[in-house]
């Protein structure tokens, strides 16, 4: 508190007392008991309400003791399972769980990885997937700023993710790994990796990329043979010791006939392994008798283009090819789609064949677009863009229903530049992204697609898309979500199929250990998206003729169901809309690889080196009484007091302002029991 606001309450102590004793004490007409009384109330009033007219503001400190963390990471991916450890984890849970010393030192708290990571609720070993890299990474994160000692529960192997070695590098805190699983080496031959493409065109060759690990110390001779069918496609020897223990072996296949085509990769076993279920590997690739083609027409050289090509061409269906105006408008009919990157009047004779062929189209534009002439040539949309550049972001809207969408998260994306201007379109449209600027609509699209005699064309109205390429890198790690959102872009404007009320998108092949995941959107007769339909898939095993039924759930603006729980096999299908004539049928194949049963040990050498890097220790299952020991008597994990600091005004004091009302009650009170009132 300040001198000034010192001397203020002084002032308002000396005018509050002065103005009881005028009001009470001067020419009184009150005895004197009552003068007394009624002059104490209203100083302690008086006095009160100056007092807060002043506000002066004081000082709180409150201490807390604040325990180090001790985050406790679970492995629940089914490997656990495999390698026959389920029961001693849930015993090594059990055990940091009821030791009343660790609870009282630490803030414990658990969490499961797998597929995915989060609080663990319950140990059991379900998921098909093993990523320790983001437990690592979100470990971190949450616990960055705070001591926070880290114990691991797992057997070390990771099936997807980035290399969590390198992520513990910048770990923050100490990892203290239990590591689960046989640290025994036994001999061991195993298809580490199979690479291929998803598809492959009728009468050419798909390559195959195989990667054959051994573990052992003697000299061993094998054959590597691919199967189709009865048929052997592929065989040849393979030799390894301990000293050369990997080889890639490339072949290339023939794709004979049309359809999804079922191959087994084996690497046959010695008679001493143990663990033979990794000596082979089921793949599959659909073979098609045609591409989508995509034609890319541009004047300019620029960074979007590489990345719309990257993202098209991630789906093997769809190749891309670019060309000037110039050279476009001759071969515009051998392609199902053609994008024109910021059409200027050399585009001229394109937009003429474009309007001759009824071509489907998407107009990019962006700084160097000449909007004078794309206003001139075509009749769906209309801009009076001024020679200003701005930059806009994208809302997803959620009632697009042309096909089905994620939201990616567009409106954190960079934000991409267009010129000054309201696009204005003058025929019948769905808006897929919404301009915004600031935070600010400004009732623009920033995409839109639209469908006029058969044709289907859309708008997108920015440069600038690799930036969101590579923003969909840095949050997922891969190129996959934004790719699919342009591969879907791509499918539904390349086709002319027509739209019907009902629309169901799956894969004709799955991995189990991979999602296995069917969407469908409906619309009503308007075909406006209905969102309070009710869609069930009945799926029927071919083999088996096993029936099940499965709810499809709402997700933005389409339906969606997961069937991993399905076993491996062919299926067919049939989505229907409850209460409605309208149904779509087709049929998927779901393929069996557990990766999680491809490991003999667990990952002892790694999980060490884990250790090392981050100032931690490792431990085997059996010695987690001798990691409790080590953490209870670390002295780098103490309790640590902070203090909070607070100013807080004395209007904040809820006591004042009734200690004001008591005052008041009482002088009231006091009135009317002598009469003076």
């Amino acid at each position: 508190m300040t001198a000034q606001t010192v001397l203020y309450i002084v002032i308002a102590g000396v005018t509050a007392f002065a103005l009881a004793v005028f009001m009470y004490g001067y020419k009184t007409k009150y005895n004197r008991s009552l003068s007394w009384l009624f002059g104490i109330l209203r100083f302690i009033t008086l006095f009160s309400l100056f007092l807060l007219l002043i506000n002066p503001k004081f000082k709180s400190e409150t201490y807390t003791v604040e325990k180090p963390k001790l985050p406790v990471l679970v492995d629940v991916s089914s490997s656990i399972t495999s390698l026959n450890q389920e029961e001693n984890v849930r015993a090594l849970v059990a055990r940091i769980q009821n030791d009343a010393s660790l609870q009282d030192k630490f803030d414990v708290s658990y969490f499961g990885f797998g597929n995915d990571f989060g609080i663990l609720d319950s140990v059991s070993f379900s998921d098909k997937q093993t990523n320790i890299n983001k437990a690592f990474k979100t470990t971190n994160e949450l616990f960055k700023n705070e001591i926070a000692p880290t114990i691991v529960i797992s057997d070390g192997n990771q099936t997807f993710g980035s290399d969590y070695e390198f992520s513990s590098l910048t770990f923050s805190n100490s990892i203290y790994p239990i590591i689960v699983g046989d640290s025994t080496q036994y001999i061991d031959l195993k298809i580490e990796q199979l690479n291929t493409n998803r598809y492959s065109f009728l009468k050419n060759e798909f390559p195959l990329e195989a990667i054959l690990v051994y573990n052992g110390k003697d000299a061993v001779t094998s054959r590597f043979v691919i199967r189709q069918g009865g048929s052997i496609v592929h065989s040849q020897n393979v030799s390894f010791t301990q000293n050369n223990n990997s080889q890639t072996i490339s072949v290339s296949l023939p794709s004979t006939k049309v359809g999804l085509q079922r191959y087994t990769a084996t690497i046959e076993p010695l008679q001493e392994e143990k663990n033979k279920s990794n000596n082979s590997k089921v793949f599959a690739v659909e073979v098609i008798d045609q591409a989508t083609k995509v034609l890319i027409v541009s004047q300019l050289k620029h960074p979007d283009l590489g990345a719309l090509k990257k993202a098209i061409e991630s789906n093997e269906q769809r190749k891309v090819t670019f060309m000037e105006p110039e050279k476009a408008s001759a071969v515009l009919n051998d392609y199902q789609l053609v994008i024109l990157f910021q059409p200027d009047r050399s585009f001229i004779t394109v937009f003429l064949e474009i309007d001759k062929l009824k071509k489907n189209t998407i107009a990019i534009t962006g700084l160097k677009t000449d909007w004078n002439f794309l206003n001139s040539v075509q009749n769906n949309f209309r801009k009076e863009a001024a020679n200003v550049s701005e930059d806009v972001s994208g809302v997803l809207n959620l009632n697009y229903g042309s096909y089905a969408v994620e939201d990616l998260g567009f409106t954190e994306y960079p934000p991409l530049q267009t010129l000054f201007g309201e696009l204005e379109i003058k025929v019948p449209h769905e808006v897929l992204l919404q301009q915004q600027i600031n935070g600010f609509s400004t009732e623009s699209p920033l995409f839109a697609s639209m469908e006029v005699n058969g044709v289907r064309t859309a708008i997108w109205d920015g440069e600038g898309i690799w930036k969101w390429r590579a923003n969909a890198y840095l949050n997922a790690e891969n190129f996959q979500d934004f790719d699919e959102f342009v591969g879907k872009m791509v499918q539904y404007l390349a086709s002319n199929k027509i739209r019907t009320r009902l629309e169901v998108n799956n894969e004709t092949f799955y991995y189990n250990n991979n999602p296995v995941v069917v969407s469908a959107q409906y619309f009503d007769k308007s075909f406006v998206f209905d969102n309070r339909a009710q869609l069930e898939i009945t799926v029927v095993h071919f083999e088996t003729k096993k029936r099940d039924v499965f709810p499809l759930l709402l997700k933005n603006n389409y339906f969606e169901v997961d069937l991993n729980s399905l076993p491996q096999g062919d299926y067919s299908f049939t989505v229907s809309v409850k209460d409605e004539a309208v149904s779509r049928s087709g049929n998927f194949t779901i393929l069996d690889f557990n990766v999680e049963q491809q490991f003999l040990n667990a990952n002892v050498t790694k999980l060490q080196r884990v250790a090392t890097h981050t100032g931690g220790a490792s431990y085997f299952s059996d010695s987690v009484e001798v990691l409790i020991d080590s953490l209870l008597k670390n002295e780098d994990y103490t309790a640590v007091e902070r203090s909070q600091q607070k100013v807080v005004p004395l209007i904040d004091w809820k006591y004042l302002l009734g200690l004001i009302a008591i005052v008041l009650s009482a002088e009231w009170i006091i009135r009317k029991y002598n009469g003076l009132i």
